[in-house]
This record gives structure tokens, C-alpha cells and sequence, in this order.
């Protein structure tokens, strides 16, 4: 009877700590994972991409300001003149080219005839002259000193007959397509000169690239400033990161797309949010995160991209991020 009664609490016993077993198991598994990080917002340090004298900031540390906004202005004058220079020679290729292609004017054909006529008249004259001075020579009537004379005003006139037909003759059929392919390259080329003259004036206005909050003003009105020098800090507003670590036996219990909640130590408000990635590089746990495990274990960084912060999320904010536990398979 002993024997038996000892079977049965024994079997008892075993199924009371089965029990608690299954139970506490259950709740580990319903219970939320938790991990822990730190707000990751991004910072932008802004600059002009030109060089010159800082004539105006219009905001101070701390100051909201939306994409757009104009935050600071260069002296501009120097660019303007050169955007000036730029246009000038801009009109002047445009003009050079009109007079290539439209050839020459008629008043300019008008003018090389007149010179054809001109020089034809003076050959004349000269070849009458010389003629006569050969004729006149045959009777030894002139000296061979006057038909040399005769003789070398002829040539002379009969080359520059010639010099004037040519250059009518070019004046008639216009420019060399050479010379207009030339002068289109060169009106390229000065747009384009234009065009950057008109990017480095518009690089002397400074606008903020995203809705943000100025945190750092590094310089003053007056400064003069290289290109790419900061004269801003910009913190982002959106998106706003949080940086978490999560270990290796827990991997499989995140992934890319999983909802998660945040919350600080500041506040009760609870932030939604979503993993976005997963590190595939493991590491050693960072000195300023706590977690559960010892800093010594290997961890993989998340990064969660948080929904509607309205600014209570802040950088290097210490944060709870919690998210329901994957049920184990029985």
C-alpha cells in the first residue's frame, strides 16, 4: 500500500513540475523580445560650393527650419560680373554666327564689283600704254627704259585685276563651312560658360536640403569662407534611426519589415516603428548599450527607421524597442 501510495506522488510531483515547465516556457515565448539602443539621428554639415564673403545668416542655433528655407547668402557681386562677361560673349558668338550664315551683303558685293571694274579700267590703260611703247620702240621712237615701265605697270595692273575677281568671287559664295562649324563650337562653348557662371551665382545662396533643426552656427556675417567650408549643422527631422544591437541566438527572432514599438526613458509615449536592416557583419556589443548578455558576446546591429517622432525622439537618446517573440515549433 506504501509502494503504491509513494507511485502515485511521485507521479504527481513529475506532472505538477511538467506543468510549471510548460507554463513558464509558454510565457517566455508570449512574453515581448525586448532590445535596447540608441537614437540615431542624421547630421548634415552645410556649405557653400563657392568661395566668398559670408554677407547674411538668417537663422540661430536651434531654430526649425523646412526644406528650402534660405539659411545664408555669399556677396555675389564678383559672380554677377562674371555671369555679365559670360552673357556678352554669349551675344557676341550668336552674332559672329548670324554673320556666317547669312553670308555676305549685298551691299559688300556691290563694293568688290566696283573694285573688279575699278581694276579692270587701270589694266586697260596700262595694256594700251604698254603697246604703245612696244610700237613706238620698233621705230626707235622711246627708250627701252619707257617700255620697261610700260611693261612692269601692266603686270602690276593685271595682278591686282586679278586680286579683285578672287575676292569677288569669295564674297559671292559666302563663308567656308568650316568657318561656320567653327563658329557654332565657339557659341557652345560660350553657353556653356554662361551656364556655369549661372550655377556658381546660384551657389552663393545656402537653403536648407530637408526640414531640420540648426543645432551649430559656425560662423558669422563677414567671415570669408573657402568652398565646402560648414557654416551649418543641420539635424535631420525625418527619417529618425535608432541603433540597436540584437545577439546571435536572438537573430532569428527579427527581421527586415518587423513592426516594432519604442519607447524612453523620458516620456510614456510609444513610438511605432519598423526594422530596416540587419547588419550581415557581426561585432563585439558597443560600451554604451546595455544589454541582458555580457559586452564581450558578438552581436548584429539593427537599424529601425522610427514613424512620427514629433521631435521627442532626440540623438543618442537611449531607447526600448520591443517586439513580440517568435513562438517555438512543439
Amino acid at each position: 500500500m506504501k509502494k503504491i501510495l509513494r507511485a502515485i506522488i511521485t507521479l504527481a510531483v513529475l506532472v505538477a513540475a511538467g506543468a510549471v515547465v510548460i507554463y513558464f516556457k509558454q510565457e517566455k515565448n508570449s512574453a515581448p523580445f525586448t532590445l535596447f539602443g540608441n537614437v540615431d539621428i542624421r547630421e548634415v554639415d552645410l556649405g557653400f560650393r563657392v568661395s566668398g564673403k559670408l554677407l547674411h545668416m538668417r537663422f540661430e542655433e536651434g531654430d526649425s527650419v523646412k526644406k528650402g528655407d534660405i539659411l545664408a547668402l555669399l556677396d555675389d557681386e564678383p559672380y554677377r560680373n562674371q555671369l555679365a562677361v559670360a552673357a556678352a560673349r554669349v551675344a557676341q558668338a550668336e552674332a559672329q554666327l548670324q554673320k556666317f550664315e547669312s553670308g555676305s551683303r549685298p551691299q559688300e558685293i556691290l563694293v568688290a564689283q566696283a573694285k573688279v571694274e575699278e581694276a579692270e579700267a587701270v589694266y586697260n590703260n596700262a595694256l594700251r600704254e604698254y603697246n604703245r611703247q612696244k610700237a613706238l620702240l620698233s621705230t626707235n621712237a622711246t627708250s627701252r627704259k619707257s617700255l620697261d615701265l610700260a611693261r612692269a605697270s601692266h603686270d602690276e595692273a593685271q595682278a591686282r585685276l586679278h586680286s579683285a575677281r578672287e575676292s569677288l568671287a569669295l564674297i559671292q559664295e559666302g563663308f567656308r563651312s568650316e568657318d561656320i562649324l567653327i563658329s557654332r563650337k565657339n557659341l557652345q562653348e560660350a553657353k556653356a560658360q554662361y551656364d556655369v557662371a549661372k550655377t556658381v551665382l546660384d551657389d552663393t545662396v545656402l537653403a536648407a536640403p530637408n526640414d531640420g533643426i540648426l543645432i551649430t552656427r559656425i560662423n558669422e556675417p563677414g567671415t570669408i569662407v573657402g568652398a565646402g567650408a560648414p557654416v551649418y549643422t543641420l539635424s535631420l527631422c525625418d527619417p529618425v534611426y535608432i541603433r540597436a544591437y540584437v545577439a546571435e541566438p536572438d537573430l532569428g527572432k527579427v527581421a527586415p519589415g518587423t513592426k516594432v514599438e519604442i519607447t524612453t526613458d523620458s516620456t510614456d509615449t510609444v513610438y511605432s516603428g519598423t526594422i530596416g536592416f540587419i547588419s550581415p557583419r557581426a561585432e563585439f556589443t558597443p560600451k554604451n548599450v546595455e544589454t541582458a548578455d555580457l559586452r564581450t558576446d558578438l552581436v548584429y546591429r539593427l537599424r529601425i527607421v522610427a514613424a512620427d517622432s514629433d521631435n521627442g525622439l532626440r540623438q543618442g537618446m537611449p531607447v526600448t524597442i520591443r517586439l513580440a517573440g517568435r513562438q517555438e515549433k512543439p
